[in-house]
């Protein structure tokens, strides 16, 4: 259950670092308020998922999922390059979290 905690919070980190890009500085209300939504549910997720799996590596898997989902989101919406480099790094990144979590002893 505690890797579902992580993998929701990594989620709701996509949604977080998707709805800062609307806020204006903060000015934007309906994009404030469901940054600090999506914000504060990703650290509740987070640190349920600490209860059980070692701090370090729910964080790097918790983070990695949000850079993960990130850098996909930023491709596939708002066309940052897509390149065969970025490729490679984004595979080299879900080869490590999955490395983290096969390794955790969790």
């Amino acid at each position: 259950m505690a890797w579902l905690f992580i993998l929701f919070g990594g989620v709701l980190e996509i949604g977080f670092t998707t709805c800062l890009r609307y806020t204006d500085g903060f000015r934007n209300i309906p994009w404030t308020v469901a940054f600090l939504i999506c914000i504060s549910g990703s650290m509740y997720f987070l640190q349920l998922g600490t209860r059980v799996v070692p701090l370090g590596t729910a964080y790097a898997v918790w983070t990695g999922i949000g850079a993960l989902g990130t850098v996909l989101i930023g491709m596939l919406w708002y066309n940052e390059p897509a390149t065969l480099v970025r490729g490679l790094l984004i595979c080299l990144l879900v080869g490590s979290i999955a490395g983290l979590k096969l390794t955790s002893g969790h």
